[in-house]
């Protein structure tokens, strides 16, 4: 629900990473407050809405969950055209996936939105016995790229609305607001599959 006198920001925001980073349960944590210990991997990409009421602005997050397998990155494009905001995940006991995560900011870097508000996510955080990936080197890599870093758990709820409430906090800072009238009231929650390209 917008607050009287508050403007309206309706974002783009697209999730990427490798398979199995937890990028599905991210957004499903965030938006239905659920988690499952074996999630589906994406096919295509998934879609969600949810709204965030901040005192500075109500953000309306249109949210790209994207397939991390190989096989769909060249439809990647597709979903971080136009976005105002990523989210690149990693898991932190993969080294693997921070190496993807680290070429997925290169290439938004490249091909995205100049002023697109980027974050690392360090997830699995529950992990920690078998990290790989040491905090610092997610924290310096965020810096030198202007993005900004929090290791999260989709699995615990560590830092997830931590995440969500300061993308659209950095988003209303970037964005100029948008008209009112803009209809946001009971907004449902869905999430739509995308299918494509199977084989």
């Amino acid at each position: 629900m917008a607050r009287p006198g508050n403007k309206i920001i309706q974002a783009k925001l697209v999730l990427l990473g490798d398979m199995g980073t937890g990028k599905t349960s991210l957004v499903l944590r965030f938006v239905k407050g659920q988690f499952f210990d074996h999630q589906e991997p994406t096919i295509g990409a998934a879609f969600f809405t949810q709204i965030l009421s901040l005192s500075e602005a109500t953000v309306k997050f249109d949210i790209w969950d994207t397939a991390g397998q190989e096989r769909y990155h060249s439809l990647a494009p597709m979903y971080y055209r136009g976005a105002a905001a990523a989210i690149v995940v990693y898991d932190i006991s993969s080294m693997d996936t921070f190496v993807r995560g680290k070429k997925w900011v290169q290439e938004l870097k490249r091909q995205g939105n100049p002023n697109l508000v980027m974050a690392l996510v360090a997830n699995k955080s529950d992990l920690e016995t078998n990290r790989e990936v040491q905090t610092e080197e997610g924290e310096q890599f965020s810096q030198e790229n202007g993005m900004f870093f929090i290791e999260t758990s989709a699995k615990t709820a560590l830092n997830i609305n931590d995440l969500f409430y300061e993308m659209a906090k950095r988003l209303a800072k970037a964005i100029p607001s948008k008209p009112t009238g803009v209809n946001l009231h009971s907004e449902t929650q869905n999430r739509r599959r995308l299918f494509c390209c199977s084989g």
